[in-house]
């Protein structure tokens, strides 16, 4: 089997600057989407609920992408073209979403407008995400795959800090943070436009500096034989000769992303209720009266803005943990402990009701995110061979959606049980259960067994 000659550091940055792009996008849905449905009027209880759809169309759209781009080659590459494509859509849906409370619709009608915009957004980012990744597997060699996922993994909080202050630098600068009921505010329709044109700018530069390997050269680095050129790509079969990496590391996973959905959901409430007091008003749905917090607010869209705020301290905290994870030689060491300083960080959440000193809690969290986005892919890359590349992280993928999925789908009843009659439901709970989550994540680490080089 040839060698994949080393490249340049330049040469690694943009294979993956795009990704600055796209996380942008993924960053202004992870940071809005409870604000956005909060605003059109959900329950708290049912917010969970509005988040099944991102990972669902993740889990059925990235292994496509990878077995469709497994078998693909043109004159603009093999995963270049879902690329470009990816991002065209989300551009498109990015200028819709916002806008879901804008048409003078009713609440309802304005719900399923803003979760069909979800869905197309989700599945359109899958679509421009997924590439990044198998190009690292497809273009870097062994040496090289930690720094070139240390690369990504730093344009990717890069794009995360850019999504998470748009709407509080809109704020800032005099745009209006407050709508009428059931519409969104000025600053984070803007803040998706602004998103929308450095996505199609930075897949454009990548599109246009990176050259993939033609289909000879790429048999060649990755010891492809003839027969396995005509092999036909078989999921299950896939699945049961995936190596044991592929499952240790999944069940790691299971419990990262299980945590990080309950941080999405439940962030906004929780900031609102705890750090800016945010009032509360009683509701009447089905003849039953139950106590929300006011999200037609100022209150509540000024903790909106700063969950922006904490989010971006988070992705900070991840640049800098990212910076420091390549010096640890043990991998398996780094990663259990990041993943328990991110549980420290959510716990802490708990008992902080100062909104400045949250900066520490989601410092912590950052170093957990850091390790989630770089080693898992390290590692599973680096215990992969053939021309199953694409399909295998398409399906590595169902490792971040299926626990996303169960998740939000038991969300909304976990936040019941922390429910007591009369009161606001506790959402800062469910971000405690997160912490917990990555504690156990922490010691399922010690069930990896990495390929030695």
């Amino acid at each position: 089997m040839k060698e994949i000659p080393n490249l340049s550091f330049w040469k690694l940055w943009n294979i993956s600057f795009g990704f600055f792009g796209v996380q942008i996008a993924y960053a202004l849905q992870s940071a809005n989407i409870s604000r956005i449905f909060s605003t059109l009027g959900a329950d708290p209880h049912s917010l969970s609920y509005f988040w099944i759809l991102p990972p669902l169309m993740g889990i059925i759209v990235q292994p496509l992408i990878g077995m469709f781009s497994d078998r693909t080659w043109c004159r603009f590459g093999r995963r270049i073209p879902y690329l470009f494509i990816g991002a065209i859509i989300a551009v498109l849906v990015m200028c819709m979403l916002p806008n879901a409370g804008s048409f003078g619709m009713t609440v309802s009608a304005a719900m399923v407008f803003g979760l069909i915009s979800l869905m197309l957004l989700d599945t359109s980012i899958n679509i421009a995400m997924q590439p990044f990744k198998m190009m690292v597997g497809d273009m870097v060699n062994e040496k090289q795959k930690g720094l070139a996922y240390s690369i990504q993994s730093f344009l990717c909080n890069a794009g995360s800090l850019a999504g998470y202050l748009f709407p509080f630098l809109f704020a800032t600068i005099g745009i209006s943070n407050i709508a009428p009921k059931g519409v969104i505010p000025d600053s984070v329709i803007y803040s998706f436009y602004v998103g929308a044109g450095i996505l199609i700018l930075c897949v454009i530069y990548t599109t246009l500096k990176v050259k993939e390997y033609p289909p000879q050269l790429y048999a060649e680095y990755h010891g492809i034989t003839e027969n396995e050129k005509e092999e036909k790509t078989n999921v299950f079969r896939l699945l049961v000769k995936a190596p044991k990496a592929f499952w240790t590391v999944g069940l790691v996973q299971f419990f990262c992303w299980s945590a990080f959905m309950f941080m999405w959901t439940y962030t906004n409430g929780t900031v609102a209720a705890n750090a800016f007091h945010t009032p509360a008003i009683e509701v009447v749905k089905d003849g039953v009266t139950s106590v929300v917090l006011n999200t037609q607010s100022q209150e509540y869209q000024n903790a909106g803005d700063w969950v922006g705020i904490l989010f971006a301290v988070q992705a900070i905290g991840s640049v800098i943990w990212a910076v420091v994870l390549p010096s640890f030689k043990n991998r398996k060491l780094v990663y259990s402990l990041s993943l328990i300083l991110g549980g420290i960080g959510f716990i802490s959440i708990l008992f902080i009701h100062n909104q400045y000193l949250l900066f520490v809690s989601f410092l912590l969290i950052g170093c957990a995110w850091a390790a989630i986005l770089a080693l898992p892919f390290t590692i599973l890359t680096n215990s992969l061979t053939g021309g199953h590349m694409g399909t295998y992280l398409g399906l590595f993928n169902g490792t971040i959606c299926v626990p996303q999925i169960v998740a939000a789908a038991t969300g909304g009843q976990i936040l019941h049980l922390f429910t007591r009659e009369g009161t606001i439901p506790p959402e800062v709970n469910m971000l405690v259960l997160a912490g917990v989550l990555l504690f156990i994540g922490a010691c399922c680490v010690g069930f990896i067994k990495e390929k030695k080089n």
